[in-house]
């Protein structure tokens, strides 16, 4: 019976802390928000950030991309190819990329690069007291820290998103085409007939919601690290887990709720 009291009083914990959690990050999103129509935006901050954020990532977006498509290619192809349907490896690959595979895997990639950045430099400023020296001086830490950050990954998320899309198709061609052997020009003409527009636009919606979300959650971490350096660590491992969770756990409501949306009729 102890036993049970002891382990019910564990998950009543890690459930009350998982919610003061989540309060805290939606608390920090709303002040975020309110803040970027009150005080003027600091553009310097915000390109550095979209610098560090965009243009650092492309390589580990673009590589993910071409071998992701690479990949899905040929295993598309190995199952079809038993039913004579090597022609529905175009229009299969460019719907998973778009709907599923582009905006996951390179919002994790972001989580794992950029949102571990953003928590060890907020944590590592809290700690000195950086944060508090921004308040002595009459600078509204949100406003200098959290707005150019939250914007510069929401904006560069569909970027990075369209480009591994992009990257993630042509390589699946090549492979197909060009290492298996399927007509190039049945590849294209059903790739562009089966994919719709509808399917670039679930792949940047959820890029921009995933971008909101790694955004939070790390800034959220960074600005609640606890005392000491070993907090900097622990702060930057929790920031990347819980946004990568939150990304996959959202994943799956936005595509039940983007699909019903968007292909209701």
């Amino acid at each position: 019976m102890e036993r049970v009291i002891n382990l019910v009083g564990q998950v009543g914990g890690i459930f009350t802390h998982s919610c003061r959690t989540a309060g805290g990050v939606f608390l920090l999103l709303a002040d975020t928000i309110r803040t970027m129509f009150r005080y003027r935006l600091r553009w310097d901050q915000l390109l550095e950030q979209m610098y560090f954020i965009g243009i650092r990532s492309q390589v580990v977006v673009l590589t993910t991309g071409a071998f992701t498509g690479a990949v899905f290619a040929a295993q598309v192809w190995f199952q079809f190819k038993r039913f004579g349907m090597e022609s529905a490896i175009g229009p299969t690959v460019s719907i998973a990329m778009c709907r599923e595979l582009g905006p996951v895997l390179c919002s994790l990639l972001l989580a794992g690069r950029v949102g571990a950045a953003m928590a060890a430099e907020l944590s590592s400023m809290k700690i000195t007291e950086q944060v508090d020296a921004l308040r002595a001086l009459g600078v509204y830490p949100t406003e200098y820290l959290i707005v150019p950050r939250f914007l510069a990954l929401v904006i560069s998320a569909p970027v990075l998103t369209g480009m591994a899309l992009v990257t993630g198709i042509g390589v699946g061609y090549f492979v197909a085409v060009q290492i298996f052997g399927v007509d190039g020009a049945y590849y294209w003409d059903n790739t562009i007939k089966y994919t719709d527009r509808k399917d670039v636009l679930i792949a940047l919606i959820k890029a921009v919601i995933f971008g909101v979300i790694i955004a939070a959650i790390a800034c959220h971490k960074g600005m609640n690290c606890p005392p000491g350096t070993a907090g900097v660590g622990k702060t930057t491992t929790e920031a990347v887990v819980n946004a990568s969770l939150a990304v996959l756990i959202t994943n799956f409501f936005l595509t039940v709720l983007l699909n019903a949306i968007l292909y209701s009729n």
